[in-house]
């Protein structure tokens, strides 16, 4: 009897307490906007609103690859709600075999693009990558509208796009 009357008090002490204690520590579950990261010189290719947020994808770092003539070395920012990718891609930019080279998780996927043809949901966004690292005065414009720059610039718009999947990962 003693016992429990003695388990009573404690429980009762416990319970009464832990309203203060439970005031003391409050522990937020905020997550941190991606946006608050971006990288300087990030220039937005697209937006998107998807579930639980909003879709950015970006290019940013363009510099010269010299082993690749016409080549650029970029980065693209893949950013949604609560999470951030980063990848390093390879662009050729020449009039005779434009290109994106990209990765998809163990495989490399060479695309073969045709600047100044026709772009739809399939392959826009491989355009709008190319014409930020390529013609960086275009960026985020709409492929479809560029058939006279890319004219202007050497391109026929007749190539054929092609997408070859190799194993392993882009360097």
């Amino acid at each position: 009897m003693v016992r429990s009357a003695w388990l009573l008090a404690a429980l009762a002490g416990l319970l009464s307490s832990s309203a203060a204690l439970a005031q003391g520590f409050v522990f937020e579950t905020r997550q941190q906007n991606p946006a608050n990261y971006r990288p300087p010189g990030l220039k937005i290719l697209s937006q998107r609103a998807v579930p639980y947020g909003e879709e950015v994808v970006g290019i940013y770092a363009i510099r010269d690859a010299e082993d690749i003539p016409d080549g650029k070395r970029i980065k693209i920012w893949r950013e949604r709600a609560n999470d951030v990718k980063v990848a390093n891609e390879t662009i050729r930019c020449d009039t005779t075999a434009p290109m994106r080279i990209t990765g998809r998780g163990d495989q490399m996927l060479m695309l073969e693009l045709n600047p100044g043809g026709a772009v739809g949901p399939h392959n826009e966004e491989s355009h709008l990558i190319w014409w930020a690292a390529c013609v960086p005065e275009q960026t985020g414009n709409d492929p479809n509208t560029l058939q006279a720059i890319a004219q202007e610039l050497g391109f026929s718009g007749l190539l054929i796009e092609r997408q070859h999947v190799l194993p392993g990962r882009p360097r």
